[in-house]
């Protein structure tokens, strides 16, 4: 297994995070009459900021595709890691570290408030960051 290989995997594991995450918080709906009230109560629930309306469940909405966004982003920069694992190995040395110190957060977060296969998604991608940031800090 050489480091390119292992960060195109993790932006594969991305994008499916990404498609998963997304069609999960587009598609989600409450399975209890308490849990309808809350999702109701927040995009019922609306305030001001500098004369711009907004709700709570909009605002629930937009962290949910940014977070779709930041998971895009990532497989970017995992593909391009790739590609500069294979050409310019020094250049990127540092920079796989951070992106493998980065999804060991992420296993904890999922662990502590999501479930076990966000959790899964985020091991195994963290697993081939530091297996890639590792090989590419040994050349």
């Amino acid at each position: 297994m050489n480091a390119t290989v292992l960060y195109r995997s993790a932006s594969i594991l991305y994008l499916l995070f990404a498609a998963g995450h997304t069609y999960g918080s587009l598609k989600f709906k409450a399975p209890t009459p308490e849990g309808r009230a809350v999702i109701e109560s927040m995009n019922n629930v609306h305030f001001q900021v500098r004369g711009a309306t907004f709700s709570y469940g909009g605002f629930y909405q937009g962290m949910t595709l940014t977070v779709t966004v930041f998971l895009l982003s990532y497989a970017a920069l995992s593909w391009m890691l790739g590609t500069l694992a294979r050409e310019n190995p020094q250049a990127i040395q540092g920079f796989g570290w951070v992106l493998f110190l980065s999804q060991l957060v992420l296993i904890g977060l999922s662990w502590k408030y999501f479930s076990a296969a966000p959790a899964a998604f985020s091991t195994v991608t963290a697993i081939c960051l530091g297996w890639a940031a590792w090989l590419v800090s040994a050349r």
